[in-house]
Formats: structure tokens, sequence, C-alpha cells
């Protein structure tokens, strides 16, 4: 479960920041997981619960946004948002191989309190 190392590292970069700002806890943490990441967001919450007691985190909510897919046709020069994983224009039927969005993991947010 490797969901289990990347919360951790995602929890050391948080309560390193906050640290650095001079807060004393971490209310709540806001994180994109794109739906091409390969991360299951349920993973990464059972690892948040399991990994933030003795933290600054220690009574932190979590929330995960789910990015979806995105995708550019360069013969129409737009984006869509595929209904499968094949990528094909709607408009003109094109596969795309152009995913613009989608693969994201990131920390996108941090509440903290001083």
């Amino acid at each position: 479960m490797h969901e289990v190392s990347m919360m951790q590292n995602t929890l050391d970069i948080a309560i390193a920041q906050a640290q650095q700002k001079g807060a004393t806890k971490i209310e709540s943490l806001t994180m994109n997981i794109g739906e091409l990441s390969g991360v299951i967001p349920e993973a990464l919450e059972f690892a948040f619960e399991v990994l933030i007691p003795g933290t600054i985190a220690e009574n932190a909510s979590l929330e995960i946004k789910t990015i979806p897919v995105v995708c550019h046709c360069q013969k129409c020069d737009r984006n869509f948002q595929p209904d499968n994983y094949i990528y094909e224009c709607p408009e003109c039927e094109e596969i795309s191989t152009n995913i613009i969005k989608g693969r994201e993991l990131e920390l996108a947010h941090l509440v903290v309190s001083y």
C-alpha cells in the first residue's frame, strides 16, 4: 500500500511548513488527487488516520478533492472530459493522448493555528 508512504511524505511536508510559519496545530489539509494518479482515496484517508496521532495534525481533518481526467484534442483545439478510458474527442472522435489534468497528487491547502 503505497498510500501510507505518500501520506507520510505529505504530512512531513505539512508539518514542516506549519512549524516554519510558527504554527502549533494543523487544523485541516486538502489534497488534490487525480483520477489517473493511481492513488486510492480511501487508503489515503486510512493512512492519514493512522499517521496523525502524536503530531501537530492529531485532530486535523483531511479533505480529498478528486480531479477528473481532462484531455486536449489537437484537431479541434479544445479540452474535453472523456466518458471512459478511450480518450475520444466528443466533437471529432479523434483519439487524444494529450492528458492535461487527472494525474495530480498534491497538498493543495493547509489550515493551521498559532
